[in-house]
């Protein structure tokens, strides 16, 4: 077998590197938490899930309490049905925010809700906001935020947990179904984690397994 040099393998390779780099842009999640001094009453027992604020499309909310509820039951909670008394209750935040992009005078800012599609809080798409589309590729068009608060029977918190991360609009990790499942994956990984720090995580390294 012929022997290839390293500096041909090199010119082999950096096309590849640089299609890798021209994909839409993916941050990485940042999460942060706060935990209660008892930490013994985490992760058992029962837990209701309900969504405290966020889109008011129905497909969207339902991919954020889907995703939240399958990582509270992964972690040793018993989710039950919403108006079921519980243990405890989980309460969601969702919010998206579009970044300015530096040429914004330059060019319209165009509505774009998850995965790239038209709307807005509302519209019936779910999570839209306007952004500028020009060369948002690259660079961070939104950053989407998913908050959960835990709280005892008597309304004491117990934990509470903040996960954030900023998109392209074109990349997938900006459709709900997706978005939804990677913030909830990175909010509660290793939980209920340390109180007050700020822990950041690859997106692709929080895909959920098939």
């Amino acid at each position: 077998m012929p022997r290839i040099s390293p500096a041909f393998a090199t010119a082999l390779l950096a096309p590849l590197a640089l299609g890798a780099c021209t994909g839409p842009f993916t941050g990485p999640v940042e999460v942060t938490r706060f935990v209660s001094p008892d930490r013994s009453v985490l992760g058992r027992g029962t837990i209701s899930v309900s969504l405290a604020d966020g889109p008011k499309d129905e497909l969207a909310q339902a991919a954020y309490i889907a995703a939240v509820s399958d990582q509270l039951g992964r972690i040793g909670y018993t989710v039950v049905p919403q108006g079921r008394s519980a243990d405890q209750s989980a309460s969601i935040r969702t919010s998206r925010a579009a970044i300015a992009a530096p040429d914004t005078a330059r060019r319209g800012p165009v509505s774009v809700g998850m995965g790239g599609q038209t709307g807005g809080w509302g519209s019936g798409v779910g999570l839209g906001v306007g952004i500028n589309l020009g060369g948002g590729q690259r660079g961070p068009n939104v950053t989407t935020e998913l908050s959960v608060r835990i709280n005892d029977a008597t309304g004491r918190s117990l934990w509470e947990g903040r996960a954030q991360m900023a998109t392209a609009v074109k990349s997938p990790y900006s459709q709900v179904g997706l978005n939804a499942r990677t913030l909830a994956s990175g909010l509660f990984r290793d939980f209920p984690g340390g109180n007050g720090e700020t822990i950041t995580i690859k997106a692709t390294e929080l895909q959920p397994a098939s």
